[in-house]
């Protein structure tokens, strides 16, 4: 196991009703502006409640941070924010939302432009910010990280600044998100475990069983909630998932990967697909690719996860990626470039910034450009 230091400050407060607790967890006399996507909070109750448990405060909203936020809007939210010297906010939403706010933090505490922050990659200086989460995925109600795009270049960045105080999640109020929505928040959550987990066996027993007790966990609700989504117990095992996955939690001393992630943003900022849509579609590729190197590992997740006991080596392997790929198409999702009409112009254009930017990923830094533009070719 790796040497590691390890924190997470975020305050959890998870369960039904717990939206009102607002009132005791943000101090008095702050200025408090309220970030919001688009208008589904309004017309799930969410919007309501969070009013409520505010009234008597003094409350600036800000409305329009969407999916994959963008710097062009998060400057507006900035601009505003200084204007009405906001000293707390509150994220309301999904991933999107609290990647956004995430971002008004620093920029609040910053005289240049927020997109210096993002290039930058890190800003330690932020707004104290809560979170009342709407949408199980990302994980970034207790986390620090944040990805950001930019419209008029095509580019989605990660960034890194301070954890909330606070976050909220009362799983009731998923009741009403799509199915799609649902869909990609499974594979998301799955996908996040993965990049923790899918590099090299026996760095650490404990971390590699946190790690799949959540994808068995993934596993065997994704279909009971396709059934019915409104069961309190699945979305809560469903939200809890979510956000155990990207907190810190199953990382401690091992390697982590990230390649699919750092693919599957380029693919964001060239399409507009949601983040959750292009994971399931390079996972797959980047495990056929990689999959001599990762030999070991797929073959304890193929016994531990998917039962695969028998067969060559290889065919356990490939048996192994196959079920993954499986497992989210059952959800609903592509898991191929071609069902989402893209090509090879795509993937040229992802090969030539991948070349350009100098990068390398995976856990060993040797996902270069050209290996990056074979996961692509493999995804097809």
């Amino acid at each position: 196991m790796n040497n590691f230091s390890f924190q997470n400050p975020t305050r959890l407060i998870f369960g039904d009703g717990m939206i009102a607790s607002l009132s005791k967890e943000i101090p008095a006399g702050k200025k408090i502006m309220v970030t919001f996507g688009g208008g589904s909070v309004k017309k799930n109750g969410v919007y309501d409640q969070v009013i409520k448990a505010l009234e008597g405060r003094i409350v600036t909203e800000f409305w329009g941070i969407e999916a994959n936020p963008t710097i062009e809007t998060l400057r507006k939210a900035i601009a505003l924010g200084k204007e009405k010297q906001i000293d707390f906010l509150l994220a309301v939403g999904g991933g999107s939302v609290l990647d956004g706010t995430k971002l008004i933090s620093s920029g609040l505490l910053y005289d240049g432009d927020a997109w210096d922050l993002v290039k930058k990659g890190y800003y330690p200086e932020s707004v104290p910010m809560g979170t009342v989460l709407t949408l199980p995925a990302t994980g970034s109600e207790m986390n620090s990280g944040a990805v950001i795009s930019r419209i008029e270049t095509h580019e989605k960045y990660p960034f890194y600044s301070n954890y909330p105080v606070f976050s909220i999640l009362d799983p009731k109020v998923t009741f009403t998100l799509p199915d799609f929505q649902i869909a990609c928040g499974i594979a998301d959550t799955f996908v996040h475990v993965m990049e923790q987990y899918m590099t090299s066996p026996g760095q650490s027993r404990l971390m590699d069983r946190w790690a799949e007790s959540i994808l068995a966990s993934l596993i065997e609700i994704a279909p009971k909630i396709k059934e019915n989504k409104t069961n309190y117990d699945l979305m809560a095992d469903f939200m809890l998932c979510a956000t155990m996955a990207l907190n810190g939690f199953i990382s401690m001393g091992v390697n982590n990967d990230w390649a699919t992630h750092m693919i599957g943003h380029e693919l964001t900022a060239l399409h507009g697909l949601t983040h959750g849509a292009t994971l399931v579609i390079v996972l797959p590729g980047t495990l056929r690719v990689l999959a001599a190197k990762k030999q070991g590992k797929l073959l304890q997740y193929g016994e531990r996860i998917w039962g695969i006991t028998s067969g060559t080596t290889e065919e356990r392997v490939a048996l192994a990626i196959q079920k993954t790929e499986d497992f989210f198409r059952s959800l609903g999702l592509h898991t191929r470039l071609s069902e989402e009409n893209i090509g090879d112009t795509t993937i040229d254009e992802i090969t030539r910034r991948f070349t350009e930017r100098n990068v390398a990923y995976g856990e060993d830094r040797d996902v270069t450009a050209q290996v990056a533009r074979e996961i692509l070719i493999s995804c097809k």
